[in-house]
């Protein structure tokens, strides 16, 4: 269980710290509709990162022998691994020139204007069609599967993963329940931050994180 917590614990981190989604909420709660759609965006986030680790960690043949994971999780993640190395050459390639101001995303501006069906669809949209959070929480569903674990642990590990990978997307959306528009000042610099600097911090998140699926793979494949 431990191993697993370890395995899926900086994938949470890698969803966790995605700059669009943050941004997208905080656009939300500075629209007029903040205290319907704030929440039905978190709960839409919640709902697509469980569906995706819960349907790769039911694929058969994760485990191996004696508790190993098994071949069919080692080329899982080696495949997985290059998708996202792959995906961090592509990010880092876009990225702006120095010193030029980034845009929002064009589907960004009618973000203020959606209600809580739309906040919802957004963000499992972010979820399980966005390919580096569907890839990331992938990985995590891999790992758990991979871990025979009991249903109890599995339970566990899921909801942690998923706490986790949302905790800046809740942080925001219940820090606005709470403060109203006394925190927006905070909520509008932590914006613009994660728009100017997205494609830099998501081509190291999938770097780093590419790297370490491909190495694991290799260890179980011919380890």
């Amino acid at each position: 269980m431990t191993e697993v917590i370890g395995d899926i614990f900086g994938l949470a981190i890698g969803i966790a710290v995605s700059p669009v989604p943050i941004a997208a909420v905080i656009l939300m709660l500075f629209a007029s509709r903040a205290r319907t759609t704030g929440p039905f965006f978190l709960i839409g986030w919640l709902t697509g990162i469980t569906l995706v680790v819960t349907v790769v960690l039911f694929v058969p043949g994760l485990g191996g022998d004696a508790g190993e994971p098994s071949t069919t999780s080692g080329v899982i993640k080696g495949i997985l691994g290059l998708l996202l190395l792959f995906a961090a050459i592509r990010q880092w390639m876009s990225r702006p020139p120095p010193g030029a101001e980034t845009t929002m995303p064009k589907w960004m501006a009618g973000v203020d204007t959606m209600g809580g069906g739309g906040a919802f669809g957004l963000a499992l949209a972010l979820t399980v069609l966005n390919p580096k959070n569907l890839l990331l929480a992938a990985a995590a569903g891999a790992a758990i599967g991979a871990g025979q674990l009991n249903t109890g642990e599995t339970v566990l590990a899921v909801a942690l993963f998923t706490v986790v990978a949302s905790l800046t997307i809740a942080i925001p959306v219940i820090g606005y329940l709470i403060a109203g528009e006394r925190i927006q000042p905070a909520l509008d610099t932590t914006k613009d931050w994660m728009i100017q600097n997205n494609s830099a911090v998501m081509s190291v998140l999938l770097l780093v994180f590419g790297v370490i699926l491909v190495g694991d793979a290799i260890g179980i494949i011919w380890g």
